[in-house]
């Protein structure tokens, strides 16, 4: 009696969540078409207004959608792929968001038949796996020592960007940046951390082609005394610290009771002898420049003048690090504490230098540096956090290829050869599973097809004739110069992606695209306000159970 009213509520629940993951698809698709223009070097600009009222200009991706407020939770999840894309390799944000997009569109069509999410996500997951197989088969390994190769690789990566214009300048800044960081771990292992030990600094004024990689570290510092400290220095012999030169005050409410009027000359004392013994505990290691984290006294600071030691205070526990790592100095907690080998010696040159209407200093030269700063020129800051961000991905590539050296073709050379694999390979699949594999592998022309209408061909001749060089497998590196439009081989063009950035967006999108058809229902969870002009609400009679969920009321 019971079964034909299961049956329609099982197929009213289906049902109801068929909208769901319509509108999911819709919700991703709109993101998608928001940054599909500015995929591919002759890719379209877009102007963002920012919380603060700022303006940015930029085709960088993450950037843009970092932007973006979308009230949709499928459109905000969308928004975090580009960033888990941007944290992991640096790169591929926009390709990665473009790729989930289309994989939810080919689903789209069999949510309609009734198709169940579980088993489209089966598929795809299948399909990912030869995707990446696929991947590991045409990647060619990379030698890393070669700088011609690696200048290649990193213009062909951010030849898509805004500083493609430049020439070779963005990627020999992050060629330089990247290869004076990395650390030898052992077993073969490299760990380059360009967020920790690469200081981008943005000083407006003078050229592009004046921007340079130091040899060492910049902070927008003066000395303490300038009329009285030097403000160059060769070879100086550096300390760090990381405690206050000033004397203490007590960490919380202090009260000192003074009978006589004596003994508060003695207090004065006592503090002055306090920082008159630090700073003999300092300069007994002879330094030529003190630098901390904290506050430095006046008296202090007479005492290292007396040396004729330079003296900088209130920096940064980040830029104290990265001038520890530059010039082999060891940051020390307290002054009693200091031996001769924490003191910094591989810096070549301290100087303060006056740039437009700041003072800034350098410890460059250094031996052997493991940290550094890129001092970056321009006309406007506007153009300036555009170089700032593109010189991120190119660091971002550069590591990335130390890290893992093998290459894979661009131009959407790779997607178009996964695609016609995938294809192949679909006629072995069993099942049901059969047709939204096929599908998945549609999904990857995805890219190559953004990049012909972002150069202004015509598309389906283009993909066309690309699918047809990829059908029987001639060649898998022929893809589309992005910059003409032509159907070229892009190792004769030099246009490369990392493998590590390729892998990663096939297996972001793919899993993102997998997650939103797995949502059957979206519940809210926010309580809504009554709306203005309504009638008083019911008296609500509290139960044992809400006493715990009561707020508290102000004081």
């Amino acid at each position: 009696m019971h079964a034909p009213v299961l049956v329609m509520q099982d197929s009213m629940k289906r049902e109801q969540g068929g909208k769901v993951q319509r509108a999911n698809i819709q919700a991703a698709k709109a993101v998608a078409d928001i940054i599909r223009t500015t995929l591919g070097p002759r890719s379209m600009l877009k102007m963002l207004l920012d919380a603060a009222g700022g303006i940015v200009v930029t085709n960088d991706g993450n950037a843009i959608l970092r932007e973006l407020d979308l009230a949709h939770p499928a459109a905000k999840s969308m928004i975090e792929l580009s960033r888990t894309q941007d944290e992991e390799v640096g790169d591929g944000t926009t390709s990665v968001i473009v790729l989930a997009g289309e994989m939810l569109h080919v689903a789209e069509a069999f949510i309609d038949k009734k198709y169940h999410p579980t088993v489209i996500c089966r598929a795809y997951a299948k399909a990912l796996e030869d995707a990446v197989a696929v991947l590991d088969k045409i990647a060619m390994t990379v030698d890393v020592e070669d700088r011609e190769t690696m200048l290649g690789l990193v213009k062909s990566c951010i030849g898509t960007k805004f500083t493609s214009q430049f020439g070779d300048l963005i990627a020999d800044l992050a060629i330089d940046a990247t290869r004076m960081v990395g650390v030898e771990l052992g077993q073969g292992l490299r760990e380059v951390d360009i967020k920790k030990y690469i200081k981008v600094e943005k000083v407006p004024g003078g050229q592009l082609e004046d921007s340079v990689v130091l040899k060492g570290v910049m902070m927008n510092k003066d000395v303490v005394a300038p009329g009285k400290m030097k403000r160059k220095i060769v070879n100086p012999r550096i300390i760090l610290l990381d405690c206050p030169l000033e004397y203490k005050k007590g960490e919380n409410q202090t009260n000192a009771e003074i009978l006589r009027e004596e003994d508060w000359t003695v207090l004065l004392k006592m503090e002055e002898e306090y920082i008159e013994n630090i700073c003999a505990q300092i300069l007994k290691f002879k330094p030529d420049v003190v630098i901390t984290e904290k506050g430095l006294s006046d008296l202090a600071c007479h005492y290292l003048c007396k040396a004729g030691v330079s003296a900088i205070r209130r920096l940064r526990k980040t830029d104290n690090n990265r001038i520890a790592k530059a010039c082999g100095a060891v940051i020390v907690n307290r002054p009693d504490e200091l031996q001769e080998s924490d003191v910094g010696t591989g810096a070549g040159l301290f100087e303060v230098k006056k740039i437009g209407d700041e003072f800034f200093t350098f410890i460059v030269d250094c031996k052997d540096p493991k940290a550094c700063t890129i001092l970056l020129r321009g006309a406007s800051k506007d153009l300036l956090n555009e170089v700032e961000r593109n010189l991120q991905d190119a660091m971002s590539v550069a590591r990335n290829i130390i890290k893992c050296p093998k290459l894979v073709p661009g131009g959407g050379a790779t997607e178009l050869t996964v695609s016609a694999m995938l294809k192949q390979k679909s006629s072995s699949v069993e099942g049901i599973e059969k047709w939204p594999y096929e599908a998945a592998a549609i999904a990857f022309e995805a890219i190559p097809r953004t990049l012909a209408q972002n150069c202004g061909v015509n598309v389906i001749r283009t993909m066309t004739a690309l699918q047809g060089k990829h059908a029987n497998g001639e060649n898998a590196w022929i893809g589309i110069d992005g910059n003409t439009g032509e159907i070229t081989d892009m190792k004769e063009r030099k246009i490369w992606d990392s493998y590590a950035v390729k892998a990663q967006a096939f297996k972001t999108a793919i899993e993102a695209a997998c997650l939103l058809l797995r949502i059957d229902d979206i519940v809210s969870g926010i309580k809504k306000k009554q709306a203005p002009g309504a009638g008083p609400s019911k008296p609500k009679i509290d139960e044992e159970g809400d006493a715990d969920n009561d707020q508290l009321i102000p004081e």
